[in-house]
């Protein structure tokens, strides 16, 4: 049973002082406890002696005080739990938007689109509880058993002793637990994995299952992953039910050995009332911590299962990007190769290929022929298998990969509209772009018309529970973002596939305004957008086999 991952350890390197706090915060709750305890044990063994209440106000007071001061540390305690948890979230969440994001957009590495959402967002909730509760409580689990037993050690060492003897059975039965948990955590979080990437491929076809009446087989499988997770999520809860039942045996048998062989001390007169009550207050003290740590260790089980798979996922080992200044110049493919990972041939082999500044080059070729994988290798989504990418006498892997993409304008083959308005979603690569500039770059895209007839018109919000667009609206919406990009590269993947022949014409029209004064790579499948090329080249099984002048 390990405490934390030591990747995770170093994430919160930038949160320490708040960890010391809590640490600190800790043993001050812990000093308190113990004053209470003692006090209270005072205050009721003079009561029982027939002390009078002004005898015992002077304990009383103190005694609240203590019971404030209490509360108010393990307030502060609290709170620092929880924005160190935060912070160290926060952190992981920016590492894996860094790593999916910047060192691999194109996702080559299979990973599923819902399993990072679900780690992300709702994973990261298990894992506060690491922070916010485990850790702390890890402390108080260390400070309050040292200070009972010396308390008590000092007050009667048999007593001392029989809790030194009893105490170890709580830790090693956690131990014992813990080993079974982790793995029943790690089932659980694959578990729910699973069922997020089905569910999520479920969403996205619903049109295609139902054109096929095969909703009710998906409902079934459905069925089937999520019945697998609540069989996987009650298995932990009755592991987590079952190892606190015997923890709660082992602390209740170690608090009675101590009563009996305290009362037994009484008795005999081997100890005096007021020292046997302390002992007495001061034992359930003893285990309480370890009781706390176990519960929390449960809590905390899920979020160590998570953060193991989304560290796994952040520290995916990447070149170091380059850092030389980007400039426009020719670009050429030298013998360029790039393999995908789940297929056991190279779709590019060795491509040679020249671009000239202000050239338009359409790529022609089947579907799967490597067309698009080009324009990926062009972005720096990836690196070539072999061979080199220059631009100029510079190689491109070189390159500072964020100067490179502000000289780009991208419109990939399925346009993303986020979650914003029309406006928002045009001024993606330029934030700061007027309302003037943004219809200006929407009129040269032939949109124009279509976004002013919107409802709100350029205010209309699109994107997850927005409105809807057509196909080709959605392929000129990109095209505006490229247009106000103004960017002296353009690469456009397949503008105008799965469009009828009026909104082809149209964003055809728009690829051709487009093209005036810059460079532009594009992927084409219909003969009357090629044709707008300068040059053909046609890429059939990886290679770069024929040009043709258009």
């Amino acid at each position: 049973m390990r405490a934390l991952d030591p990747r995770l350890v170093q994430r919160a390197r930038a949160v320490r002082a708040l960890l010391v706090v809590d640490a600190v915060l800790a043993v001050v709750v812990a000093l308190l406890v113990l004053a209470q305890a003692v006090l209270l044990a005072g205050v009721a063994a003079r009561s029982f002696g027939g002390a009078s209440l002004g005898e015992v106000a002077p304990s009383l007071v103190l005694l609240a005080i203590v019971v404030v001061v209490r509360a108010a540390a393990a307030w502060g305690f609290e709170v620092a739990g929880r924005t160190a948890a935060a912070a160290v979230v926060s952190r992981l969440r920016l590492d894996l938007v860094d790593a999916r994001l910047r060192r691999t957009p194109a996702a080559l590495d299979g990973t599923q689109t819902a399993e990072v959402t679900t780690a992300a967002v709702t994973g990261v909730d298990a894992l506060e509880a690491t922070f916010a509760r485990y850790l702390p409580q890890l402390v108080l689990a260390v400070v309050v058993p040292l200070a009972v037993l010396a308390i008590v050690l000092s007050i009667d060492p048999v007593a001392a002793g029989v809790m030194l003897l009893t105490l170890p059975l709580v830790p090693v039965f956690m131990w014992l637990v813990g080993r079974h948990t982790e793995r029943r955590a790690r089932e659980r979080w694959q578990a729910l994995a699973l069922l997020s990437n089905h569910f999520l491929d479920v969403v996205r076809g619903l049109p295609t299952l139902r054109a096929f009446n095969r909703g009710g087989v998906q409902a079934g499988r459905i069925a089937e992953v999520s019945d697998e997770y609540r069989r996987t999520t009650m298995g932990t809860l009755r592991l987590a039910f079952l190892s606190g039942a015997i923890l709660e045996l082992a602390a209740t048998l170690g608090i009675a050995l101590v009563a009996v062989v305290v009362g037994v001390r009484l008795a005999e007169g081997g100890i005096g009332f007021e020292a046997a009550l302390t002992v007495l207050v001061l034992t359930p003290e003893l285990y309480l911590p370890l009781r706390n740590l176990a519960a929390q260790w449960h809590a905390s089980a899920d979020g160590a299962a998570v953060a193991e798979r989304m560290l796994d996922l952040a520290d995916v080992p990447f070149a170091a990007p380059g850092s030389r200044p980007a400039r426009l110049a020719p670009i050429a493919f030298e013998q360029v190769s790039f393999r995908y990972r789940a297929r056991p041939v190279d779709v590019l082999q060795g491509v040679d290929l020249v671009v000239e500044p202000g050239e338009t080059v359409a790529l022609v070729g089947p579907s799967g022929a490597g067309k698009s994988t080009l324009l990926s290798l062009l972005m720096l989504f990836s690196e070539p298998t072999s061979g080199r990418i220059l631009v100029g006498d510079d190689d491109l892997a070189d390159v500072d990969p964020r100067a490179w993409r502000r000289l780009t304008a991208y419109v990939p083959q399925r346009p993303t509209l986020f979650r914003g308005t029309v406006a928002d979603n045009i001024r993606l690569g330029v934030p700061d772009a007027g309302e003037g500039e943004v219809r200006l770059a929407a009129a040269l895209a032939g949109v124009d018309d279509v976004l002013d007839a919107l409802p709100h018109g350029y205010r209309t919000v699109l994107g997850e529970g927005g409105r809807t667009v057509s196909t080709g609206e959605r392929r000129r919406i990109a095209l505006a973002r490229a247009f106000l990009r103004d960017a002296p590269l353009v690469l456009l993947d397949e503008p105008t596939a799965d469009l009828d022949p009026e909104s082809a014409a149209a964003v055809a029209a728009a690829v051709e305004t487009l093209r005036e004064g810059r460079t532009v790579l594009l992927v084409a499948h219909r003969p009357e957008l090629a044709e707008r090329a300068d040059r053909i080249v046609r890429i059939d099984r990886g290679r770069a086999v024929e040009e043709a002048v258009a």
